[in-house]
């Protein structure tokens, strides 16, 4: 029996290894697309938050007219990047969901959750992402209520992910301290 709890003991450590990997490796690759992003967007970057808040069409184009033409064109030069960011960090939060689960076991309702949270979250950004794109050249079209219905999925986007992060990393910092 001694020597099932080896096997056993071995076999967890592995998972823990290859899990805490996973998320170190998709954390790395979403950091570098947050900052190519941010790179990109430059001094438009403050102004990104603005318009993903916007409660108004009045308040959505006022941010776009208020873009230089550089920010403008750093606005309009992020969304190639943007279309895959999402995947990144819904992999990203699925791997530290799955390095989570390694060292801490989560009820099933709470492990399902946190595998299906960072995919509805990237799909509320690619949501938000089409219609940004869309609206950069069609400031006409422009609605109070498609402004709100994007804010919307932008804020469900925000909560998702940074509420599963939240978890995650608290959940591993948890974990680590009652290891040592």
């Amino acid at each position: 029996m001694a020597d099932g709890n080896a096997v056993a003991g071995c076999a967890g450590a592995d998972a823990r290894r290859r899990t805490g990997r996973a998320f170190l490796g998709w954390a790395a690759v979403y950091t570098v697309s947050q900052a190519n992003i941010a790179r990109t967007l430059g001094s438009a970057a403050p102004k990104l938050l603005k318009i993903q808040t916007a409660t108004s069409a009045a308040g959505y184009r006022e941010v776009l007219d208020s873009m230089t033409p550089r920010e403008l064109a750093g606005y309009r030069a992020h969304y190639p990047l943007d279309m895959a960011h999402p995947f990144l960090y819904a992999m990203a939060l699925r791997a530290g969901a799955r390095a989570l689960h390694a060292r801490r076991r989560q009820p099933e309702p709470m492990r399902r959750f946190l595998m299906a949270a960072p995919v509805v979250s990237a799909g509320c950004d690619y949501v938000e992402n089409v219609a940004g794109w869309y609206l950069i050249d069609h400031r006409e079209r422009v609605t109070d209520a498609g402004t709100r219905v994007v804010t919307a999925v932008s804020t469900l986007k925000w909560v998702l992910a940074l509420g599963e992060l939240g978890h995650v990393l608290s959940g591993l910092a948890v974990a680590r301290l009652r290891r040592h």
